[in-house]
């Protein structure tokens, strides 16, 4: 028993071994064949062995075996010998055109730099054995056939060298074709070298700086360069095939807009390609045709905005205002958009509010020639933006006002060779002209605001409140004021206050609530909403705020706002930002006798009525018990 165990052990490791031996055998491969390959360009054939033993690093030996030799072995390069080589190889072997390049230790390839047509032929890659026993196969065979290079590239413009102005169209056009009776693609390449080609500071090696514009791929699929995608979607970059009956297809590449990095040295690259029989495509051929150098002007080099008048201009209030500004060093063959904006910066110094040293929009005319205006809407309807001439533009206001006076520029974005850019398209130059400072020769206006509260009976909730304001104004020629009326919350005063400091003219700081307000043109304006407000006119400086049906929420802090409007030569009102606030009143309403008589009332009914429901409840429980107990008696 013990020997057929045995017995049984060692058959089983027999076969195991077996097993092992013939599923673990060498093997090299090449790509299956037939392989097409052009004349005068690299051939790459890599040979991969597996399955071996012994050392990482295994010997390659390559043979051919002509077409027109009868099928006779010739040496071409082995990677242990020098000698290896025939006669027809050895030169090319020790020049480096023909050589093996080791990709690891079971990997090479077979290069040969300049494919020639004896070359056609069934190369061998032979592995030299480092096994134990001898299994499995230790060469491959493909065959490669040599096709003529049939791969044409022209081109019918080329670049003069001369500067091209930031903005302007490019258009190149490349021509390319093959007349090949195998199914090859054409792809085609533009690109670019920056002027800036050269060594690597640090390394020394030479920096190749050519970037890929835009391509038809070997798919025929159009594909942009990496640096040059955005542009492709946004239809600045094109490339369109044009079929000729020459056999030669034209090939137009545009450029809209160029800009200064597109300066350079650009080439138009046609490859041939090919499928092989792993489905693989392979680039068969390739040349390569500089188009000529490119050179933008950049347009900050010419552009100039200017504005007139220049340095200062003084006028009175109701003058018109003109201003023009010109824009020059457009290059005439670009077709560029405009922005052109009117900007202000008020005096510093100023006393008139809103204006500081903050630069506002006055108006701006779009590049399709759109007209909009700044915060100010009604400059809409009394001034004018327009073109007058090419690069000139004219800015109007009919009737200069106290607030129009400051530091006047003319802004222009300029969006070279976009005639209408989108919005989210960035301009690609802007520029200021210098100030032209505006005075506008006022009157001295003097306003004054009193605030006061009529002589009554105390005011209480239901009442009337009724406020005056006596506004005037001392100048010369027309004048109106517009009265504001606001109110504060009455704020908590302390116990001991400064001896100095009364609760009604104390400092108020809260954002306070506009109520109502009468405009210069006699206008009345209510904002507030919780309670019916009127407010009217009574002689020619006074006026009169009523709070009708006065609630809790009415009473607080009221003062009023008086501005002075004056009036221009043309009839139009101008705010002329001559301003006077007035003292604070303290509005508190009390309660009514009915409200101070109502809670007495409500307390002394409901003691009443609770003291009445004790004593019923008393009696009637006293008279039940005196009931119960004569029943029982009886």
């Amino acid at each position: 028993m013990k020997t057929s165990m045995a017995s049984m052990k060692t058959t089983l490791f027999a076969l195991l071994q077996w097993v092992f031996q013939y599923a673990v055998c060498r093997d090299v491969t090449l790509p299956p064949g037939p392989l097409y390959r052009v004349a005068g360009f690299p051939l790459s054939l890599p040979c991969v062995v597996s399955g071996f033993e012994g050392p990482r690093t295994q010997d390659f030996e390559w043979f051919l075996y002509k077409d027109n030799a009868g099928g006779r072995q010739m040496g071409v390069v082995s990677t242990r010998d020098k000698g290896f080589p025939y006669a027809p190889y050895l030169p090319r072997v020790r020049n480096g055109e023909v050589r093996v390049e080791r990709d690891s230790g079971d990997k090479v390839r077979l290069i040969i730099q300049r494919l020639r047509a004896e070359d056609q032929g069934k190369f061998e890659c032979y592995t030299p054995s480092t096994d134990t026993t001898f299994q499995g196969n230790y060469s491959a065979t493909v065959h490669v056939k040599v096709i003529p290079d049939t791969l044409q590239i022209s081109y019918s413009r080329t670049l003069t060298g001369q500067p091209v102005p930031e903005g302007a169209e490019l258009t190149l056009t490349c021509s390319a074709g093959i007349q090949s009776e195998e199914l090859t693609h054409v792809s085609i390449t533009f690109g670019k070298r920056s002027d800036r080609e050269g060594l690597d500071s640090v390394t020394g090696a030479e920096v190749n700086t050519a970037k890929e514009i835009i391509a038809i791929d070997n798919m025929l699929g159009v594909v942009p360069g990496r640096s040059f995608k955005k542009r492709y979607d946004d239809g600045e970059i094109t490339l369109e095939k044009r079929n000729q009956d020459t056999g030669l297809a034209v090939y137009v590449m545009k450029m809209k807009a160029v800009q200064p990095d597109d300066s350079g040295s650009y080439y138009c690259e046609a490859s041939q390609w090919i499928r092989d029989r792993d489905r693989s495509w392979q680039k068969i051929a390739q040349r390569t045709m500089d188009i000529g150098n490119l050179t933008v002007r950049q347009l900050a080099e010419s552009l100039s905005v200017t504005s007139s008048p220049r340095g200062e201009v003084t006028l009175q209030v109701g003058s018109p205002l003109v201003l023009t500004c010109e824009v020059s060093g457009l290059p005439s063959e670009v077709s560029s958009g405009l922005l052109v904006q009117w900007m202000r910066r008020g005096s510093v110094s100023s006393d008139v509010a809103g204006i500081g040293g903050v630069e506002v929009e006055m108006a701006r005319m779009s590049p399709d020639g759109v007209v909009s205006w700044g915060d100010d809407l009604s400059r809409s309807s009394a001034g004018s933006l327009e073109k007058v001439a090419e690069g000139r533009y004219s800015l109007k206001l009919f009737s200069a006002r106290p607030l129009d006076s400051g530091v006047y520029r003319c802004v222009v974005s300029v969006y070279a060779g976009r005639r209408n850019p989108g919005p989210s398209v960035p301009a690609t130059l802007t520029q200021r002209s210098d100030g032209v400072t505006v005075n506008l020769k006022t009157k001295d206006v003097l306003v004054s605001a009193a605030a006061r509260l009529p002589r009554g009976p105390l005011l209480k909730r239901g009442n009337t409140i009724v406020l005056i304001c006596n506004a005037t104004i001392t100048t010369t020629g027309p004048t109106q004021a517009q009265v504001q009326w606001l109110r504060w919350p009455i704020p908590n005063i302390k116990k001991n206050p400064a001896p100095d400091v009364s609760p009604t003219d104390a400092p108020v700081r809260e954002n306070p609530e506009l109520v109502a307000a009468i405009m210069h043109d006699g206008v009345a304006k209510v904002y507030a909403n919780s309670s019916e407000v009127s407010v009217d006119r009574l002689s020619a400086v006074s006026y009169r705020l009523r709070v009708h049906a006065a609630t809790m929420e009415d009473q607080g802090l009221y003062a009023c706002h008086a501005e002075a409007w004056g009036q221009d030569p043309h009839g139009g009102w101008y705010n002329t930002g001559a301003r006077a606030e007035s003292n604070t009143v303290t509005v508190y309403l009390y309660a009514r006798a009915f409200d101070l008589l109502l809670l007495p009332l409500v307390i002394g009914v409901s003691t009443a009525l609770l003291v009445g429901v004790i004593i019923i409840a008393t009696v009637t429980c006293c008279f039940m018990k005196r009931l119960a107990r004569q029943r029982v008696r009886k």
